[in-house]
């Protein structure tokens, strides 16, 4: 089991550490010519979408920092627990823009991180 939530760890960590960056350091007219996926940008200001790609950022240092460091593990259910909030937030703007197939994608994300919220959390506690 500890092995299994390193693995998915360290997928979301990479997930969100490559996403937010992308948020951070590319403009929004960029991001939303990568496709209709990332029409979304368009609903909000600049500084929303780099904000979201920093919360995205500093989520996959919690998932792994605290945990490789030994230095307040608990931070890294924590960081399950926001990846979680976050993911129900991108899947309400989802549903309301009407792109309800991209919302399997955010709730596949948010099921990953529950399940590291309750392995570390629970059975598997740093």
């Amino acid at each position: 089991m500890h092995t299994t939530l390193w693995i998915i760890t360290a997928l979301l960590a990479t997930a969100f550490l490559l996403s937010g960056i992308l948020k951070v350091a590319v403009s929004k007219e960029r991001i939303a010519a990568f496709g209709s996926s990332a029409e979304w940008v368009h609903e909000f200001s600049a500084a929303g979408v780099k904000g979201i790609g920093a919360v995205e950022v500093l989520a996959a240092f919690g998932l792994v920092l605290p945990a490789v460091t030994g230095i307040a593990p608990v931070l890294v259910p924590l960081a399950a627990v926001g990846i979680m909030m976050l993911m129900t937030g991108a899947a309400v703007v989802r549903v309301r823009r009407r792109e309800f197939k991209l919302v399997v994608a955010d709730l596949a994300y948010f099921a990953l991180a529950a399940v590291v919220a309750w392995g570390r959390f629970g059975p598997e506690a740093f």
